[in-house]
């Protein structure tokens, strides 16, 4: 089977992926999110059981939001009025 990925934002999403080094190929990523997208089984409690232990879901996220800046702006401070 040949896929062609023709969409630049999901090929975006999976060198993002490739990027947080959970994963060795596109190949990889793309197990991954069709295993993912497979209905869950209900816990007792009523949660969605996905198989997944911390370490697992922790590895995916990994570097995801390096990109951004949370740092705070000074610049953006305002007057307060006290009497």
């Amino acid at each position: 089977m040949h896929i062609e990925i023709t969409r630049p934002e999901v090929e975006a999403l999976i060198e993002r992926r490739l990027r947080t080094g959970a994963f060795a190929n596109p190949e990889d990523v793309i197990f991954d999110a069709l295993r993912s997208s497979e209905p869950a089984t209900k816990s007792a409690a009523g949660g969605a059981l996905t198989g997944r232990n911390l370490v697992e879901v922790c590895a995916m996220v990994q570097g995801l939001a390096d990109d951004l800046d949370l740092s705070r702006n000074q610049s953006g401070a305002r007057p307060v009025d006290l009497g």
